[in-house]
């Protein structure tokens, strides 16, 4: 592919890559955050649904983009009770993605960590003019920061062997390990294996993965290649438990301490560890199906034949036990129809009456 950009002048909006290199939003919802990004400080003020309006982004287009923002934590929503019993909800809207309490930072008027409130930059001073003549570049002279001179080893360190003493390294720590980075940074020690855990598999590579992308979330929780591979284990544990890989990345990411994670390997194995949801319970094997029936012999007519009877009771197949049924009711319907009809009724009481009037003759002659 051959690409030809132009950088514009003037009347442009700095976009994050990360923003537009998110998989788990869609086009509306990124448009939505570059277009309110770059509206004036004075045009936002309305509700994300007028913006996504102006866009003619409306109905279950806007649903599922803002579903998507409050999914990656670009968008928070909170309703607050106002004078006279009223609701009104406040939105947190930024280019790059906040957690709960970061939000709640910047509704407060609080700069979120890590982040600066919009506005709050001071304005540039006046230029004050150069004093004295041009002199040449000085190139060189300054050292990088934490280095000194004649420290430019162009080999690591060795790791230190099991007999020597630990203090040295402790004390480089500075006294970061205090707190619950402490517990958890101790709990990444080598422990003993869950169960069923195994050191490769599908699992372990999705793990592994998702691992890895953790940084795209959140820059604290950044992981090497080699921190990222010796935590697969336990997060494929988590996968084999019946969660899915983007529920495992949003435990992960949720939730981090207010004051910050200080290392993101330690408190990804602790929480990887106290976060493991239970077995799923094993779900007993179904019973075999009965056997079928054994085989008889029917007693209908015709050769010899063999079936398998639908009820204990059976003696007869299914096409045999069909015609004798036809058998019997054609000739339950002959015998019916043998039976001459009666008379009519009028015939009837005429001989009632004919009989009665003979009886009172009888009785009347004695």
């Amino acid at each position: 592919m051959l690409s030809h950009v132009i950088p514009p002048p003037r009347g442009y909006t700095k976009v994050p890559n990360g923003l537009v290199r998110q998989s788990r939003l869609g086009s509306d919802a990124k448009i939505l955050v570059i277009y309110v990004q770059g509206l004036p400080e004075g045009d936002r003020d309305k509700a994300l649904s007028e913006h996504a309006r102006a866009l003619h982004i409306t109905g279950r287009r806007y649903q599922k983009a803002k579903s998507e923002l409050v999914a990656s934590g670009y968008l928070h929503e909170k309703r607050e009770s106002v004078a006279g019993g009223r609701w009104r909800t406040v939105q947190v809207f930024s280019n790059s993605p906040l957690t709960e309490d970061q939000a709640a930072r910047v509704r407060a008027g609080v700069p979120a960590d890590g982040y600066e409130l919009l506005g709050t930059a001071s304005a540039p001073g006046a230029h004050i003019p150069t004093v004295g003549v041009p002199s040449p570049r000085v190139a060189g002279g300054l050292l990088p920061a934490g280095e000194e001179l004649g420290n430019n080893a162009s080999h690591p360190p060795t790791e230190a062997s099991p007999g020597e003493d630990v203090d040295e390294a402790e004390s480089e720590g500075g006294g970061e390990s205090e707190g619950a980075d402490e517990a958890e940074g101790a709990s990444w020690g080598p422990r003993e294996e869950l169960p069923g855990g195994s050191s490769d598999g599908p699992e372990v590579a999705a793990a592994e993965r998702v691992l890895l992308s953790l940084r795209h979330e959140q820059r604290q929780l950044h992981l090497g290649v080699r921190e990222a591979r010796t935590l697969a284990g336990l997060g494929a544990e988590w996968l084999r438990r019946g969660v899915t890989a983007a529920d495992l990345r949003r435990v992960l990411c949720s939730g981090l301490p207010s004051e910050g994670v200080r290392t993101a390997v330690g408190f990804l194995a602790h929480r990887l560890r106290e976060k493991l949801p239970a077995a799923p319970e094993s779900v007993p094997a179904s019973e075999p199906p009965p056997p079928p029936p054994a085989l008889i012999a029917c007693a209908g007519p015709g050769e010899e034949h063999l079936f398998r009877p639908h009820v204990p009771w059976a003696t007869t197949c299914g096409p045999c036990y069909r015609e004798e049924q036809r058998a019997f009711w054609a000739d339950a319907q002959a015998r019916a129809e043998a039976v001459p009809e009666p008379p009519p009724w009028r015939e009837r009481f005429a001989a009632v009456a004919v009989d009665g009037a003979a009886a009172d003759a009888e009785g009347g002659g004695l």
